[in-house]
């Protein structure tokens, strides 16, 4: 149909006649689908939570006031027996690992925070935890492991540890018991 084409009154009037009965459809209510919000995270809580778990480790440790045996050994009261028990033999089945072989201190200390924290979010409830037997510090003496000692016994979120049985590392490892859940 080109643009010079008029249309005659005698068509303008078939068409009314032909279109007389049609009424006026009423537009339907458009509907839109809810998006799916995420859940909402309290994003500053995490981040307080965070630099409150930072915090929490006190340094220096003496080394006279920490236990110089071989293993470590730490309960929460109100652990029962059977579940240390299970620990110490290793009957829980591991669901994460942190190795700080080769850390300083200061590293070894951010790495334990991470871990932690990365604990936390997976709702993890036994890791192992490879301090190593102080061979390659300066007087072969397991530095790392005091402090890893002294660190998590300042963290309510740690229930229990305990060295580990010699196929995981032995005295150079231990076996972390986390709570799990909202705390």
């Amino acid at each position: 149909m080109g643009k010079d084409r008029k249309i005659s009154d005698d068509d303008k009037a078939l068409f009314r006649n032909s279109v007389a009965d049609a009424r006026r459809l009423k537009p339907e209510p458009r509907i839109q689908k809810e998006k799916k919000r995420p859940p909402p995270r309290p994003l500053q809580r995490e981040k307080d939570e965070q630099q409150v778990l930072e915090d929490m480790f006190s340094d220096p440790v003496d080394m006279a006031d920490v236990e110089t045996g071989e293993e470590l050994l730490f309960v929460r009261t109100g652990i029962q027996q059977r579940v240390m028990r299970k620990l110490r033999r290793g009957e829980f089945a591991l669901e994460a690992e942190l190795d700080l072989h080769g850390q300083t201190k200061l590293e070894a200390r951010q790495a334990i925070i991470d871990f932690a924290h990365f604990c936390r979010q997976h709702n993890l409830r036994c890791v192992r935890i490879i301090h190593g037997k102080g061979h390659g510090s300066i007087g072969k003496q397991p530095v790392l492991k005091q402090y890893v000692n002294h660190w998590l016994r300042q963290r309510d979120d740690i229930l229990a540890f305990c060295s580990a049985r010699q196929v995981d590392g032995g005295t150079g490892a231990i076996y972390v018991l986390l709570k799990t859940g909202n705390y």
